[in-house]
This record gives C-alpha cells, structure tokens and sequence, in this order.
C-alpha cells in the first residue's frame, strides 16, 4: 500500500526557511534487529514496542517502518488534528528519539497557512524538538540509548556543496532537507515534531547539555539559534550596543545572548507592558516605538540591530539608528505578500547595511547550546498539551505568547 505521505514527483517544490522550516515527529517503535541498539530506557521513556505490521529488513538497515502519531494540518484554515502515519525504518547511521517536548515557532503557522507557499497535507509541523534516544543504527557514533537529544529546522543536507563542508548546511548549495514539508530520503514529506516519535540521521541530532532541562531546549534549536548565529557573524562583544526589534520568541531570547556575550543591549517594541520583562532579560533600555515617539536620540547609537520583528513594519524608523558600517539584520519572517521596503537613501548616508540571516549549522546550533547551558540562558516557556495546540496559535497570531509554548507530548489535555 503506498504511503499517504509520499509526494509525486509533479507536484510544486515545496520552501524550506530559505524554502520552509520544517520537521519531527513520534514513535510507537518496535525492537531492532542486530543493528540496532537497544537498552533498558529510564522511568520516563519505555522500551519501544513492535509497531504493528513491521517487518524485519535486510541486516544493517535496521528495522520498521515505525507507526506513531501527531496534530496536522489538513488544510490552510482547518485546525490542527490527530494523524496516524510512519516514521521511516531505522538505518544504520539513525537515531531513534522518543519525543518529549516540541516549541511553537511562528513559522509552524506560516507553513500551515501557505504563507511561504503550497505545501502538502497532512502536515505536522515542529521544528524544536527535545526527547531521549530509544534505539540507534549499527553506525552511530554519537549517542548511545538514553542521551538527552533535539532536533532542530533540519534533517539532512547534500553533505557535499561548500557551504555543507564548512558546516553551514542551513544554507546548502542544493536545498536542505527541513524538518517537515520537504521530501525526505525515502521520497516521503518530512513530517515535524508536533508528535510523538521521530527518526534523525545522527548527523543532524543535537546533544542538549546536562544543564537545561529537556523542556526549555527545543526553543533553542529554532529560536535561540536564529539570533546566537548573526550575533557571533557580526562579533558582538564587549563595549558593542544592540538592539533588538521586537520582543516575542525570538527577541527575548536574543536580549539575553547579547547580554551574555558582553553588549549593552536595548529592546524596542510596541508593547509597553512588556517593559519590566525585557530589564528581567538583560535590558539596559526599553524603546517604546510609537509613531508619537521621537527615536532622534538614538541616531548613530547602535553597532549592531538584530530584527526579530515577523509582521510589515517601516526600516527606515531603524536604519538611521545604525552607527557607520553597521547592519540591520532582519531574522523575523512573515507572509511573503507584505515585503518590508525601505528608502533608496536610506543605507546610502551613512555606509550602513540591510542583511538577513538564516538559523545556523549543526556545529553552530551545538556551539549555541554549550553556550548557553554555561550561561544559563533559557526562553520562558509555557506548556501545553498536544490537544492544546490550536488554543496556543491563538495566542501567538494575537501575540500573547511570553515567550514561547512549548508542546509537552505526555501532558494530558
């Protein structure tokens, strides 16, 4: 019987965060054969049980395909709801992770509702996912059965263009593989963590450090690597002044990186009642940006504008608060229909520049967790359960998150 998820070859190439963000999902596993690895898992996580109708595959490829489940969308505008489908059989190179949490990024709603372009449905969206290893290939290297692991925007890449060699396979010559809504090795779409079970090849999968709870990593691997990346790019350090556009999933996050890296940090928002939480997060200043608010003083102030903001806004309010040679990066993406634009004088007077930035490599995103496990930099979460997924898109188009839901797969509705 042909698998529901697999795509034809006729249909539109789908996007990925330079294309789509995508990927993840669950696992009701089965015991593997002798080239896989599997061992007593620890209170949280039980021994995979045989998925129904799994049979074995040739030694060294593993076994499966696994059956588990998710929240998908069905369409543009329906609500997320339960799906039944397979993870790919474990190869000799995969791990097996037993998903425990999965963050709600912006970008899970935007792919859902075509906002980057079509996809195919059903789709499971998540792109931050946290679990514990269940079972390895015959190859793996990196983990071993019960290490604490995520799963960030990407799967899989060509491994071969330039920018995969220097370890920049977030921006791959030949289009990474996202997390979900891209096809997958096996010609099926890629299907996200908003699930129970997922299968990564080990190159992909992220070690999560001892010091952050297993709940608050997954915002990391999307969030919190969106903003470490172009922070590190343009060198903020000691004695530099950021600021930071916006102040919701991303921006309180990148307060507290550029903090922690040795900056004066600023936040500028449109919510004064988020004040007190931008000072909680490493503040030196709060800009309220209202049209009636003169940013004059502030003119030549800042190295380094990290824009986190997702929704049409005006640049030329900001560029101008750039000092000589410095960059506006803009890492907030929204509906491709509403492009930001800004004056053709408006980088021209002071040499200053507009530059976007894409997530970060497996090496990078491991470099950022380390980081920030030292630092203990972690996002503020709220937990809901996977029956609570509509609900909490609610809130994030209404931009009442602080800061970020975080999917809790065994919390019951």
């Amino acid at each position: 019987m042909k698998n529901q998820n697999s795509i034809s070859e006729h249909r539109p190439r789908t996007w990925d965060r330079r294309q789509f963000l995508a990927a993840g999902a669950t696992m009701l596993a089965a015991p593997l054969l002798s080239a896989v690895t599997v061992r007593a898992q620890s209170r949280e996580v039980g021994a995979p049980e045989a998925a129904a109708g799994s049979s074995p595959t040739p030694l060294g490829s593993g076994n499966g395909p696994y059956s588990t489940e998710g929240m998908a969308g069905y369409s543009e505008t329906s609500p997320l709801k339960l799906l039944k489908f397979e993870r790919r059989t474990l190869g000799p190179k995969d791990v097996a992770i037993k998903i425990h949490y999965c963050g709600v990024c912006h970008s899970d709603i935007h792919t859902i509702h075509g906002d980057w372009g079509k996809i195919q449905y059903p789709q499971i969206v998540g792109h931050e996912i946290a679990g514990e290893v269940v079972a390895i290939g015959s190859s793996v290297s990196k983990f071993d059965v019960g290490s604490r692991v995520g799963v960030g925007t990407m799967v899989n890449s060509c491994r071969h263009c330039p920018e995969c060699l220097r370890g920049a396979e977030n921006y791959c010559e030949n289009g990474n593989t996202q997390t979900y809504a891209s096809k997958d090795r096996d010609r099926t779409i890629t299907q996200g963590g908003y699930s129970k079970f997922i299968v990564v090849d080990e190159d992909f999968v992220l070690r999560i450090p001892d010091s952050i709870d297993l709940s608050e990593a997954g915002p990391m691997l999307c969030a919190g690597i969106t903003c470490y990346s172009p922070l590190r790019h343009w060198s903020v350090a000691p004695g530099k002044k950021v600021a930071v556009l916006g102040l919701g999933g991303l921006g309180h996050l990148a307060i507290q990186l550029a903090t922690a890296m040795g900056a004066e940090a600023t936040v500028i928002t449109t919510s004064p009642d988020k004040t007190k939480d931008a000072q909680r997060f490493g503040a030196k200043d709060v800009l309220i940006n209202k049209p009636e608010v003169d940013f004059s003083r502030y003119k030549r102030a800042f190295d380094f504008i990290l824009d986190t903001i997702p929704y049409e806004h005006d640049l030329d309010r900001f560029i101008p608060l750039l000092k000589r040679d410095a960059t506006l990066c803009r890492v907030g993406v929204g509906k491709l229909t509403t492009p930001n634009q800004y004056g053709q004088m408006t980088t021209v007077l002071n040499r200053t520049a507009l530059a976007g930035s894409n997530t970060g490599g497996i090496r990078e995103t491991q470099d950022m967790l380390d980081f920030c496990g030292l630092q203990k930099i972690k996002p503020q979460i709220t937990k809901i359960s996977m029956d609570g997924i509509n609900d909490a898109w609610s809130k994030v188009i209404a931009k009442q998150a602080r800061y970020r839901f975080v999917m809790d797969i065994n919390m019951k509705a």
